[in-house]
């Protein structure tokens, strides 16, 4: 099972979620409310609607993390999965999505989470841990 699918299984469990296919057309995704929240893309890369607040809240600490990729403008973070700690970052960081798409209200209409980070991104293998 790859990083991502264990992540998948583990997120769909939560009772907020519900999966379905991404709105990007690449992969599957789990909806909160009517967000998009997570796209799985691969089985190792994963991008994540946080909202712009939570970015700039965290900014700092997202950049630092050699497991996250930023994208200037974006409302999008992409993990990547190489280990069980990269797990755990991303089911920290949907629950800070799903805390921060709460105190969000939703615009009229309500937008499609197509605008995620997807071929926009290139993550490069990190060097093995020895």
């Amino acid at each position: 099972m790859t990083p991502a699918q264990q992540a998948m299984e583990r997120l769909r469990a939560w009772p907020d979620l519900t999966a379905c296919k991404a709105g990007c057309g690449t992969g599957q995704a789990l909806r909160f409310a009517r967000h998009e929240v997570v796209h799985f893309h691969t089985g190792r890369d994963v991008d994540l609607h946080l909202t712009r607040h939570a970015i700039q809240r965290f900014r700092y600490d997202l950049s630092t993390s050699t497991a996250i990729q930023l994208v200037p403008g974006s409302n999008w973070v992409t993990v990547h999965l190489d280990c069980a700690t990269d797990i755990d970052l991303l089911l920290t960081l949907v629950s800070v999505a799903l805390k921060a798409h709460q105190a969000t209200p939703l615009p009229s209409p309500v937008p499609t989470a197509s605008g995620c980070n997807f071929h926009r991104v290139t993550v490069l293998p990190r060097d093995p841990v020895t």
